[in-house]
């Protein structure tokens, strides 16, 4: 196969260029399998690049990647001599690089590296440990050779060292012994050839400079510092600070050389010298730099240093150095006024690499006793530093937002969280920090919206119970209550910008407590929210919020707004309008805006302090538009043709539900709804919403948005919509999809559990009719690889099994006990199937739940005829069957809850039959299975016991080790 494979297949090759047909990349696919498979074929692409056979890079790559499979997936089953070959393979190769003009492209460079590097972590220890002397040796100081050396000294360390790669506890063991065999051997060596690199490079090829420098960080963390932190090499990487295209590595080589975990007085040592001659260099002089990208780096490093100090600090004061410690605060406050340079810089990503320090020193504050001034003028700065930079600038693109504003956003979440920690460390001057504009009118709306963003976040930053910011502390509620009222007084709220609306509303909510102590105020925010600053603002983001917060304003303040509430629901009226769907006018508000103004609505009416007759009245108002909208547009539905007006018709009917319905979650039970005298208008909205159900088209979107609307009236008129229910299931039951009938159950679910006896006769009426319905839809043929409609089957068999569950648990055994004996049977097997037969441990556990319960109810002397049979017969198999099952995973929790309750069935039969279940597990049962007597005995005493834990116990503890050893069923 060798001699014939030495010629390659060609027309397999043209396959690897990614313009090639289809035909030809799959036949390059094909021979790539037979390439990898095969004990020796892979030896023909070896030989190619031994020798240079072939100039196309997409081969030379293809023969990389199946020398790659042997390394890694057959290694082991190579000869020595295969083994050998592979080496020897390398070595031609990276040699045939030193005499290249020009380089292999970097993607061939970089697979060549990761194949040196894997057969380095396999041959290291054994076979090749002198793998860096050979390679060092070879390539001198070639330029192409140098470049090889450096990726794969990378890809070894992605392979060996790397914390963010996954390492099995074999592979941990083995780096381990790598990195201790290259301490040992080679890594003086390896250190002295990366300076001399830097030195032979740094002048003429920068590339290659930058390569190594991010190998001496990426080492760094694992090898003796003093190999690094040196005169010599400290002085080289100072020198590549000064220059352009290599300080920013240099930056990051000497972060990592900052970051090596080291005792803590030789870190804060290294960091002294380090800022020493740094700050020598002119470096700290941040406001004369202006290469931003560098800068960056460098705040980083600052960082780096800063944090690493703090550490240092933390270590010494816990042990109780306290002589040390104080010079590691010194040298760490020596740092702030750098860091205050680098935080308020007007570069965002500058600012926000120095955020880590600067948290980290305002900590170590927040731990002293006692601040001195120049701590306290530190605070003081930073506060002033974080209110510059929260600020937005004059490009921030409010309506559009892109990506410079998603990272501005999280930017200042970072800074908010610097907020939060000069609260905790001076609660004072943060509040004597943040100051109201007082000349609003003629101030850049940056600096407006900053000052009200300050007021906002003070009530996180501050801690308060429950939003209680006008209780307890005076000094504080006092400067919040003065802050708050000249918020409101101050007309701000007229600011034509829309980033200072928002604001406005988001802390006039925040704050919502606030018109509890001062509701005078109430009355000219409610203006706000209603008029051209709230609702009907020019932007529909700020409109889109300001309903949103709208509703929480009134659920927290509606007991003051009494007086307001017909003017407030006159002025919103046209904001409850159903939008037709042939209008081409875009809506103030989107519908998903307008359930918050339903809901605002409903809460109103519920609350006012007016008679029944008149909450009526008003209800009815709100809900009458929709309803006459409703059948209108259902009239119309099913005449039209066009599928797109359908959809939007079927759309705009859903809304008309969805907002009625959501006008009901002002109500907290049927009381209230009777107490305000809504009862007789949601029935009214019931019967006119029900024919939607028998509409022949959109079916799915309307049947949808009426079992919504069940749901909620279930909770608000109780028994009063059992009569409707009937027709509404038959119609639901009809050309079900599984869908359909998943969101069904639930309600029916709904339904039984809250009324019980008193639905008994309708769910024996529709307890088959919804069982043969979900059993021709779980019995459609589906493609085998459709996901979708197996997870849809899944769960509408969950869906099944939680309404059996419902049933049984809600002691109405009359509704399957009266389905008659064979329409049982077939129940009984499915939920049989459900316990055994699939692997869902969600389902698994309610099928044992139900025929534990089924098995309380029905498994007595005085129970259903037949059905001890069908226990000896069925249940008990399928207590044993279930956890024998290879599917069974005890390592997943909820299989651990399944056979929880595969016991408790267990304990449940013994409970009901006694010593008859006994007999025949020791007779009949336990003897066809081949269990030996020993464990049958063990088995029957443990079921015996009277407390169930023991089951339960017994059977973790008999199926943990291994699923076949459950209870030790073990053939003679």
């Amino acid at each position: 196969i060798c001699c014939e494979l030495l010629i390659m297949d060609e027309q397999a090759l043209l396959g690897l260029n990614p313009n090639a047909d289809a035909c030809y990349r799959q036949r390059a696919l094909a021979y790539f399998e037979q390439l990898k498979e095969s004990q020796d074929a892979w030896e023909v692409c070896a030989e190619a690049l031994a020798k240079g056979i072939y100039s196309d890079d997409h081969v030379k790559f293809f023969c990389f990647q199946v020398l790659e499979h042997q390394i890694k997936y057959r290694h082991g089953a190579l000869s020595a001599l295969q083994q050998q070959l592979i080496r020897e393979t390398l070595m031609k190769w990276l040699q045939s690089q030193l005499m290249n003009i020009h380089p292999e492209k970097p993607f061939i460079r970089n697979k060549a590296a990761q194949v040196l590097a894997l057969t380095f972590v396999r041959d290291y220890l054994t076979l090749w440990p002198k793998f860096f002397f050979d390679i060092l040796s070879l390539i001198g100081l070639n330029p192409h050779g140098v470049d090889i050396y450096l990726r794969t000294l990378m890809a070894i360390d992605a392979e060996v060292v790397d914390r963010d790669i996954q390492h099995s506890p074999e592979e941990t063991r083995r780096n381990t012994l790598i990195k201790d065999s290259m301490r040992e051997q080679c890594i003086p060596s390896l250190v002295e050839s990366w300076f001399q690199i830097l030195q032979a490079y740094q002048q003429s090829h920068s590339e290659l400079t930058c390569q190594c420098l991010e190998v001496v960080g990426a080492y760094v963390s694992w090898i003796d510092l003093n190999l690094i932190a040196n005169d010599r090499f400290v002085n080289v990487l100072l020198s590549h600070m000064s220059m352009e295209d290599l300080r920013e590595e240099a930056c990051d080589c000497l972060y990592e050389i900052v970051n090596k975990g080291m005792d803590p007085v030789d870190k804060t040592k290294l960091v002294e010298s380090l800022c020493q001659v740094l700050q020598s260099a002119g470096f700290f002089n941040v406001e004369q730099e202006e290469d931003v990208d560098f800068l960056a780096k460098f705040s980083r490093l600052v960082n780096g240093m800063g944090q690493s100090l703090v550490l240092s600090w933390t270590k010494l004061s816990k042990v109780g150095d306290v002589k040390v410690a104080a010079e590691t605060l010194r040298a760490l406050e020596a740092k702030v006024p750098l860091l205050l340079q680098l935080l308020v810089h007007e570069d965002d990503d500058i600012s926000a690499n120095i955020v880590g320090f600067c948290y980290d020193y305002l900590h170590v504050l927040k731990q002293l006793p006692l601040l001195t001034d120049q701590q306290k003028a530190n605070i003081e700065a930073i506060m002033l530093a974080v209110i510059k930079k929260l600020t937005y600038d004059d490009e921030y693109n409010f309506e559009n937002e892109g990506e410079d504003e998603a990272m501005f956003v999280e930017y200042r979440k970072q800074l908010k969280m610097l907020l939060d920690r000069l609260a905790q460390v001076s609660p004072e001057l943060l509040l004597e920090s943040v100051q109201l504009l007082s000349c609003w009118q003629t101030a850049p709306f940056m600096e407006v919206e900053v000052a009200i963003r300050l007021l906002y976040m003070l009530g996180e930053a501050l801690p308060a119970s429950h939003g209680a910011h006008f209780s307890g502390d005076n000094a504080k509620v006092n400067t919040l209550q003065d802050m708050m009222r000249t918020l409101i007084t101050s007309g701000v709220s007229e600011y034509q910008h829309s980033s200072v609306s928002l604001e406005f509303f988001e802390t006039v909510v925040r704050y919502d407590k606030f018109f509890i102590v001062e509701p005078q105020h109430i009355a000219s925010v409610l203006m706000a929210f209603l008029d051209h600053r709230g609702l009907r603002h020019a932007s529909p983001k700020v409109r889109s919020r300001v309903a949103y917060l709208f509703s929480r304003f009134v659920k927290t303040l509606h007991k003051h707004m009494n007086a307001f509430i017909e003017d407030i629901l006159s002025r919103i009226q046209d904001l409850l309008e159903l939008a037709p769907p042939e209008n081409g006018f875009p809506a103030l508000l989107t519908s998903d805006d307008q359930l918050f103004m339903f809901e605002t609505a409903g809460v109103l009416i519920v609350n006012a302090e007016s008679p029944a007759e008149r909450k009526q009245a008003l209800m009815r108002s709100l809900l009458m538009p929709l309803t006459d909208a409703f059948r209108m547009l259902l009239a119309k539905l099913p005449e039209e043709a066009d599928e797109e007006r359908q959809t939007a018709l079927a759309d705009c009917l859903s809304h008309a539900v969805g907002f009625a319905s959501r006008t009901s979650k002002a109500f907290s039970n049927k009381q209230t709804v009777k107490q305000c005298g809504c009862s007789e208008v949601y029935l009214d909205c019931l019967q006119i919403f029900l024919p939607a159900l028998s509409c022949p088209v959109q079916r799915g979107s309307l049947r949808s948005a009426v079992r919504s609307f069940l749901h909620r009236m279930i909770i608000c008129l109780e028994e009063e919509v059992l009569p409707f229910i009937p027709a509404a299931s038959e119609h639901m039951l009809k050309d079900c999809e599984p869908k359909d009938l998943q969101e069904f159950i639930p309600l029916i679910s709904q339904i039984t559990a809250k009324f019980k006896g008193q639905v008994s006769p309708f769910l024996q009426q529709v307890f088959m009719p919804l069982v043969v319905a979900i059993f021709e839809v779980l019995g459609r043929p589906a493609e085998e690889n459709d996901q979708t409609a197996a997870l849809e089957k899944q769960m509408l068999r969950r869906s099944y099994f939680t309404f059996i569950q419902t049933v049984t648990g809600s002691g109405m055994n009359e509704v399957m006990a009266n389905q008659g004996a064979e329409n049982i049977e077939r129940v009984l097997f499915t939920i049989i199937q459900g316990a055994v037969d699939f692997p869902d441990p969600i389902a698994q556990k309610t099928c044992f739940i139900i025929l534990s319960k089924l098995v309380e109810l029905w498994g007595g002397k005085d129970g259903l005829v037949g059905f001890p049979d069908f226990i000896y017969k069925h249940i008990v198999p399928a207590c044993f069957m279930a956890p024998l099952k290879p599917t069974f995973d005890l390592s997943d929790a909820q299989t651990v809850l399944t056979l929880s309750e595969c016991a408790l069935t267990l304990k449940m039969i013994h409970l009901k039959r006694g010593a008859e279940f006994i007999h025949f597990l020791q007779h009949d049962y336990l003897p066809s299975l081949q269990v030996s007597p020993e464990i049958t005995q063990e088995l029957c005493q443990v079921l015996q016991q009277p407390d169930s834990k023991v089951v339960r116990n017994y059977m973790k503890v008999r199926t943990a080790p291994s699923v076949a050893y459950l209870f030790c069923l073990s053939a003679h």
